[in-house]
């Protein structure tokens, strides 16, 4: 093989981490990071041989296959998925297979986060061989930022109030998000907003348990009662019903006692939603104060502990809790 081949080739395989250590609790990151490493192997050693293993089905020996040279194929890569796992016997030789960068082998461990095997993880950070990705959990005032970012990454765009949209009527799984997402922009040509997403989703359990709580928290309690007869006539969940009125009040109350003088987006941030839903929760905040929002909060979670099985009938729980919060909000 010629030089330059040669340097070429050791500069791509340089590109690609020896250890790869994925953590955290958002499975979808997770999977796109592996998916994204093994391309990158791949791409550098088309041959590339890929073993996938449960940590809990480890042991000495099949850890040690996983590490040794293939008979098929120069380059191997090893992903270890629920490290969370791994027998305790396991650690040292897992700890000295990431720190040895083994030749032609590409190794992926997997953290769904949490405590357990923290201090495994904690020796494997340390290891110079070992790049980390972090996955943590998506804040639901990140979400609509992930679909904007899905749907630019697709080629696609969307108004702004869509993506919130998309969000209520999904709700807040990222693999749900994303396969909405790919969804529109296959059926739209990539042009997304709030209408398309209505006309797809409109039925869905997430967006008729907010409209009861948008409606709720306006005062508009024929509007919320016609609602949520329609909510539970199409069988939506009691508690999804709850859970709106309970989110929705909690942002007004963030947003009632925020400091004043904040920027628009260090407003946002500070209720926990995008920007542009400020002017919405402006408008149902209008009527409400702090005795009013603990008032409805209690009715909620009365409700809420009623659907869960506190009492019997969660149709009339449910309404009871949407007359309780139209009247705390007009209550002077």
């Amino acid at each position: 093989m010629p030089p330059s081949t040669s340097r070429s080739a050791s500069s791509n395989r340089s590109s690609v981490p020896s250890t790869l250590l994925v953590t955290g609790p958002e499975s979808l990151l997770a999977d796109r990071a592996v998916t994204d490493v093994l391309a990158k192997a791949r791409a550098v050693a088309p041959e590339l041989e890929v073993t996938e293993v449960e940590a809990a089905r480890l042991d000495a020996g099949r850890l040690a296959e996983l590490a040794s040279p293939s008979l098929f194929s120069s380059s191997r890569a090893a992903v270890i998925r629920n490290l969370a796992e791994l027998p305790a016997d396991l650690f040292d030789p897992v700890l000295e297979i990431a720190g040895a960068q083994v030749e032609d082998l590409t190794l992926v461990l997997v953290h769904g986060g949490g405590n357990k095997g923290k201090g495994l993880l904690d020796k494997l950070k340390k290891l110079k061989p070992v790049t980390v990705v972090d996955c943590p959990q998506v804040k639901a005032w990140e979400l609509p930022k992930f679909v904007s970012a899905e749907v630019r990454k697709a080629g696609g765009t969307l108004e702004p109030e869509a993506a919130q949209f998309l969000v209520d009527a999904i709700g807040h799984d990222l693999r749900s998000l994303a396969a909405g997402v790919r969804q529109l922009i296959a059926d739209t040509e990539g042009r997304i907003d709030v209408a398309t997403i209505r006309r797809y989703f409109g039925g869905r359990a997430e967006v008729t348990s907010f409209a009861v709580a948008d409606a709720a928290l306006a005062g508009r309690t024929g509007e919320a009662m016609e609602q949520l007869r329609w909510a539970t006539s199409t069988g939506v969940a009691p508690v999804l019903v709850t859970s709106a009125l309970a989110s929705g009040l909690r942002g007004l109350a963030k947003l009632i006692s925020a400091p004043g003088g904040l920027r628009e987006p260090d407003l946002a941030r500070e209720v926990g939603v995008p920007p542009w839903k400020l002017k919405t929760m402006r408008g149902q905040a209008r009527g409400w104060d702090s005795t009013g929002l603990a008032t409805a909060l209690h009715a909620v979670a009365s409700a809420d502990a009623a659907v869960k099985g506190a009492e019997g009938d969660a149709e009339y729980a449910l309404e009871r809790a949407v007359l309780a919060v139209t009247a705390a909000r007009t209550r002077r």
